[in-house]
């Protein structure tokens, strides 16, 4: 199979079932006279004066800056954490009660807390994110790098290969899988907090301009913000899973071939 071929399969997939949906949003909608519920249509000719415009860069391209700081800041802390505890099974044991406990604790809760220490500006909402976020990274870092193949580690040992070699090559290469996910996990939850932290005492962002079109009766407008988090949700989905590829190529090669061998 092509490229090219496979290429097409993904798109034509990965855009079925939301185009599907949008199909029964616009015919199901199309008669609406309810002013909570205006037609798809009408939502879509209201996008573009809303968001391709000033708020594109005084809302939208804020919050994107917001989640991709939160996220990578999340993802050095998780898989630094992670590997850190994952090596080692007393430090493991020592910290798992720590880590259950703040993992049940709610990011949103956290949100006025974190405006008493650090305000209302860009660092409370990243760090909102990055509360969110580094768990599900944290805690696929820790389960891949305690799966690490006894028989590699000996042969890492055997052959001498020690310090920040091993880690790359062995612990981190191998956990990778796990750690992507956690990535993908993470991101899910970080766009969700991105516009829960823009409604607390914001000035900008989506989740605050939202939460305006919502108190000022803005109906349409309202849902044209919901319809933007939906197609920034699965582009930034899309981003990832390229990543995963690119990433993972060689794993991926490896459940290839390993498929091909067992038939």
């Amino acid at each position: 199979m092509s490229l090219l071929h496979r290429i097409t399969r993904a798109t034509v997939a990965a855009l079925a079932l939301p185009g599907v949906l949008l199909a029964l949003w616009w015919v199901l909608t199309a008669d609406s006279e309810s002013y909570y519920l205006p037609p798809l249509s009408q939502i879509l000719t209201s996008f573009d004066d809303v968001w391709l415009s000033d708020r594109l860069t005084a809302d939208v391209l804020p919050s994107l800056l917001r989640l991709l700081g939160g996220f990578l800041l999340a993802v050095l802390l998780g898989v630094g954490l992670g590997v850190l505890i994952g090596s080692s099974r007393r430090l493991r044991a020592f910290c798992e009660p720590v880590l259950e406990f703040l993992r049940a604790i709610p990011p949103p809760v956290l949100v006025p807390v974190l405006m008493l220490f650090t305000g209302i500006g860009d660092t409370m909402k990243v760090l909102v994110i990055v509360s969110g976020c580094v768990w599900p990274i944290l805690l696929n870092t820790v389960e891949g790098v305690r799966a690490v193949d006894e028989v590699l580690v000996e042969t890492c040992r055997c052959y001498g290969v020690r310090g920040p070699a091993r880690l790359w090559h062995l612990v981190i290469r191998s956990a990778s899988p796990q750690i992507v996910t956690g990535m993908r996990q993470g991101l899910s939850v970080g766009i969700i907090l991105m516009v829960i932290s823009e409604m607390f005492a914001a000035s900008n962002g989506l989740g605050f301009t939202i939460i305006q079109f919502q108190r000022t009766f803005a109906v349409t407008e309202m849902w044209t913000g919901i319809l933007l988090l939906g197609v920034l949700g699965f582009l930034l989905a899309l981003l990832m899973r390229l990543f995963e590829r690119r990433a993972l190529n060689w794993y991926f090669g490896l459940r290839q071939a390993q498929r091909g061998g067992s038939r």
